[in-house]
């Protein structure tokens, strides 16, 4: 898995495409089980789809870091992958940016 650290309080993950994608938020889940400071960035410019399982994981991942008063903000979505974002409803539950910097400048703004 791809961390970057940010950060104190950020991290970076670069996401790869499916099948590898469901298994490194299995991971990133793991790593985050024990950090209570992190903050979050998901960069998806690797992936090209996203399955249920994916989806899955990522909502149990909001859920982690939300119970920890942390954020995850997810960046470089393809137009589809956000369509399915949109039509899921899940444009609610996720911050949602245009590109890294715009991911971590949300992260800045809202402390």
């Amino acid at each position: 898995m791809a961390i970057q650290q940010w950060s104190d309080e950020i991290i970076i993950v670069d996401l790869p495409d499916e099948p590898e994608m469901t298994d490194e938020l299995i991971s990133l889940a793991e790593f985050l089980a024990d950090k209570e400071n992190l903050n979050v960035v998901i960069d998806f410019a690797g992936v090209g789809e996203i399955t249920s399982a994916g989806l899955s994981r990522l909502l149990k991942l909001r859920q982690l870091t939300a119970q920890g008063g942390r954020r995850l903000v997810l960046c470089n979505i393809n137009a589809s992958t956000e369509d399915i974002f949109w039509v899921t409803g899940l444009t609610d539950l996720f911050d949602l940016t245009e590109d890294k910097f715009s991911a971590l400048a949300t992260l800045e703004m809202i402390g």
